[in-house]
Formats: structure tokens, C-alpha cells, sequence
């Protein structure tokens, strides 16, 4: 099984799914439609559309995100070009994020010149899916920033056609996307507490274009017609719809408003009905998983999250620990007093230093170091204790 994680895991990703070398035909509303169904489009991604089925169990929700953009790109290289050769589409994809990369935006800062291309590749894909600036935003935000990974996608398709990202391309999009979600919203004749949540993180979200307030009165001054790809208009119909969907039901109103930006982008009815459909189902079935509708309590969402993702690291780096962690008497002796008593200020202050210490020397246990990560520290000491030998504690207590 690949570890997103890991160096090497798009070269373990295709090893596994041994893609055929055979041209590739698909039709542009098939693609989107099955994209859609693993949740890529909404942010909530809940499998891969792949060759070979791919378990989501013990993985991270950056994880998950790293494998779906790699996966969706690949798919939309063949798509476009008809190739499947997985070199080919890696040497793309680097070429196409380094022409992307804007200025200041530190998407290859990580990237070093002795590293493989596909290497290079990885580095960018875990920079694209950490899009916020510390870990707290990102546990509450994920699912819009994700949501709007697609962009990658369209741009992607954009530069396979030209050769090139058109001019000023990503900040048209994600203009548009919010101008959308925003005129959507209008439409409601009773607003929700979620509203003006919804409008703050897409803006939150957006990478390409800085702005705080939409201005857009109605669709017709959005210049629609810059988008003629079918993937483009699909997409932000979805959008507006998952803005909608917020308090469970699609008035009349709202509806119409679907069908006039279908209208508006000559795209038939009956793909905004299944458009309709497809999110009703979708949010109905995995409500209870997705961050945003479950922003009622954001520190025990938050606690939730953090908790999950450092089960994951302990659980993967657990041996790496123990062994960094049984060279420490001290550390030891304070983690297993603090299962049984509260520790003096000194001596927490002497724990995070030592702990901190130890996450330098595993690479996957680096999130810790990361702005907000400290706050992390007390669920990982509250970890520690419960995976090691119980030999352990009854000698160290003794």
C-alpha cells in the first residue's frame, strides 16, 4: 500500500495501478461525473477513481487530497492527450506548476535541484494541498481549499490544449467561483448562520486574486462566455449548487437561479438536475463527515481533526518513537507521571522542549514544528503513553 507521506509514492501509486499503455478515449461529462462521485469537486473526497481500488483507511485528509489531485491530473492528461505513459504525464505536470507558480507564492520553495522529477512532483503536490497558513485554519477551512483544487485541474487542461496557462486564467476562475457562491446566496429568501461563513472561507481559499467583498450584482456581467469548456461550466454549476444545499433544501428561487447559469453557459436541464441530485445525495449521505456543516463547535471539530491525524503519525512512526523516546529516561519518567498527575509548569516546559527535539529527527512528525503545531503537543504526549510496552511505565515508575 503507498504512503502519500513517503518519497517515492506517485512512483508506488502507478507501480500498483500498472496503467495500460493504450491511447485513451473518454468523453468530458463521463470524466466529470465520476470525479464527482469520489468527492473530489466538493472537497470531501471519499475514493479515487482508479484503475485498482484504493482504501482510504488510516490516511490523513491531506493524505487523501494528495492522492485524488495526483490521480485527477493523470486522468485529465489522458483526457486531453489520449497518452497514458505515466513519465510523460509527470514531466507535464512539473512543467505546468512551475509555469503557475505566481509571484510570491512559494510553490516550489521546496523543490531542489538534485531531486527527481518525480520527487519534484510530490514536493508541489503537498505544497498545493497545504494551502493555509497554519495548521488551525486548515482543519477548519479544508474542505473549501479542496473544493477548489479543481482549478488545478482546469488550468491543467487549459495548458495540455496551448501549451501554455492563458493569461490571468486562475484569477478569472476563482473570481467567477465567488461571484457565483455569493450571487447563489442572494437568492435565498431566509439566510443562514452558515452564509456568511461559506462567502469568508472560499475568500479565505482563493489563491490567485485578493479581494474582500463580491460586487456582482447579477450573472450576466460575469462574462460567462470565457469559459467554453464543458469541465469549467460543469464545475461552477456544482459550486453554486453546494452553496445552496447549506440549509438542506433548493427553493424554487434558488433552482431557477441553477437553471439560468445552465441556460446562461448552454448547458442542458438535465445536467443541472443531475447536478441538483448529485449534491443533495452526496451531502445527505456524508453530512456527518464534513467539516463545514459541523462548524457549531469549532474547538471540538478542531480537537476531533488534530486527535485523527495524530493517531495516524504515532501509529506509523510508533516503533521510530519508541526508540527516540527510550534514549530519554527523563522524558520518559515526566511522560509517564503525567498519565497519573498534573505536571509542574517547569516541568511541561521541559517536556515540549524534549518532544520537539525528538520530532526533528522524524521526518513525519515535522507537522509539530509548523506554526500552531505546538498546540498539537498535548494530544501526542496524551498518545504516547497508551503505545508504549506496559514493561515500560511499571519500570519507570519503580
Amino acid at each position: 500500500m503507498i504512503n502519500p507521506s513517503a518519497i517515492g509514492w506517485i512512483d508506488k501509486f502507478f507501480a500498483e495501478q500498472k496503467p495500460l499503455q493504450l491511447p485513451v478515449l473518454v468523453y468530458p461529462e463521463e470524466f466529470y461525473t465520476k470525479i464527482r462521485e469520489t468527492g473530489f469537486t466538493y472537497g470531501h473526497i471519499v475514493s479515487f477513481d482508479t484503475i485498482k481500488p484504493i482504501s482510504l483507511k488510516g490516511w490523513t485528509s491531506e493524505e487523501i487530497s494528495k492522492v485524488a489531485l495526483l490521480n485527477t491530473l493523470y486522468n485529465v492528461f489522458g483526457l486531453i492527450t489520449h497518452e497514458s505513459n505515466p513519465e510523460i504525464f509527470i514531466a507535464k505536470a512539473v512543467t505546468f506548476y512551475k509555469q503557475m507558480n505566481p509571484e510570491g507564492f512559494s510553490l516550489l520553495k521546496k523543490v531542489l535541484p538534485d531531486n527527481s522529477i518525480t520527487v519534484d512532483l510530490e514536493k508541489i503536490i503537498d505544497e498545493r494541498v497545504q494551502t493555509n497558513e497554519n495548521i488551525i485554519s486548515k482543519n477548519f477551512s479544508h474542505i473549501l481549499t479542496n473544493a477548489l483544487l479543481f482549478e488545478d485541474v482546469l488550468a491543467f487542461r487549459q495548458y495540455l490544449i496551448n501549451g501554455e496557462i492563458p493569461n490571468n486564467y486562475l484569477k478569472k476562475l476563482e473570481e467567477t467561483i465567488v461571484s457565483i457562491v455569493s450571487l447563489a446566496l442572494n437568492t435565498k429568501s431566509k439566510k443562514s448562520n452558515y452564509d456568511d461563513l461559506l462567502i469568508k472561507l472560499f475568500e479565505a481559499s482563493v489563491r490567485f486574486t485578493k479581494f474582500s467583498k463580491v460586487n456582482v450584482q447579477n450573472l450576466e456581467v460575469l462574462e460567462l462566455d470565457y469559459f467554453n469548456s464543458d469541465l469549467e461550466k460543469y464545475y461552477l454549476i456544482d459550486m453554486a449548487g453546494l452553496a445552496l444545499w447549506n440549509d438542506g433544501i433548493i427553493e424554487k428561487k434558488e433552482a431557477s437561479f441553477l437553471y439560468q447559469l445552465g441556460e446562461l453557459m448552454q448547458i442542458p436541464a438535465n445536467f443541472v438536475d443531475n447536478s441538483i441530485t448529485a449534491t443533495d445525495d452526496f451531502i445527505r449521505k456524508y453530512k456527518k463527515e464534513i467539516p463545514y456543516f459541523n462548524y457549531s463547535n469549532p474547538v471540538k471539530h478542531f480537537y476531533d481533526q488534530a486527535t485523527q491525524t495524530v493517531v495516524v503519525l504515532i501509529s506509523r512512526n510508533k516503533n521510530r518513537l519508541i526508540k527516540e523516546l527510550s534514549n530519554n529516561a527523563e522524558l520518559m519518567l515526566l511522560l509517564t507521571h503525567s498519565t497519573h498527575r498534573h505536571l509542574e509548569d517547569k516541568e511541561k516546559k521541559k517536556v515540549k522542549k524534549q518532544l520537539l527535539e525528538i520530532c526533528k529527527t522524524v521526518p513525519s512528525l515535522t507537522i509539530f514544528l509548523l506554526p500552531g503545531g505546538s498546540l498539537l503537543l498535548p494530544i501526542l504526549i496524551k498518545f504516547i503513553p497508551k503505545m508504549l510496552p506496559s514493561a515500560f511505565n511499571e519500570n519507570l515508575e519503580e
